[in-house]
């Protein structure tokens, strides 16, 4: 018998000041059990950069022509293809031809400049493609605030990313833009 996801709910409130927008959204993340903490809250980080209305997340891990998140216009055209992790050269530029921006969060350390280090130069010629790698140590602090019922409050000005949880935990995470544009 397969093990099923664990199911997470986030109520979470965004006050994004460098794209004037502000918002209340009621989550739920299914986490894969081959899923970590860290990059189920990557995923929840990658909604708080780019929130919308039609924000939303993919199937999961195991359907390989999904993203981690996409946006989708009324029509069906990706307006916005968000991958986790550090994704391989080739599925890049796949969703590069399917949708208008391509988004990865590269996490995890000294491996993600080991990746940038042998993709970067590849990737780097996808103009509609940006990179954002965040700090191991930020990462982690992220994946602390984990838990089954979440309440969030989530500050992003100035490329910062203030993220509060129920117990008063803040973290400070500061997304370095590898490629593409803030």
């Amino acid at each position: 018998m397969a093990i099923k996801s664990t199911i997470f709910k986030a109520g979470v409130s965004i006050s994004d000041l460098d794209r004037h927008y502000y918002g209340e959204h009621a989550l739920t993340l299914a986490r894969h059990p081959s899923e970590t903490d860290e990059r189920m809250m990557m995923r929840l980080l990658a909604f708080l950069m780019f929130a919308d209305a039609r924000l939303e997340f993919g199937r999961g891990l195991s359907t390989e022509d999904e993203p981690a998140l996409w946006q989708r216009d009324y029509s069906g055209t990706i307006e916005r293809w968000i991958e986790v992790g550090l994704p391989d050269e080739r599925t890049l530029r796949k969703a590069a031809g399917r949708a208008n921006a391509v988004v990865v969060l590269a996490y995890g350390g000294k491996p993600v400049d080991i990746w940038w280090g042998k993709e970067g130069k590849a990737l780097a010629r996808l103009d509609n493609l940006s990179v954002y790698a965040i700090d191991a140590a930020q990462s982690n602090a992220l994946a602390a605030l984990a838990a089954r019922g979440m309440q969030l409050q989530c500050t992003l000005q100035d490329g910062q990313i203030w993220l509060t949880g129920d117990g008063a935990d803040t973290v400070l995470i500061e997304p370095r833009l590898l490629n593409g544009r803030l």
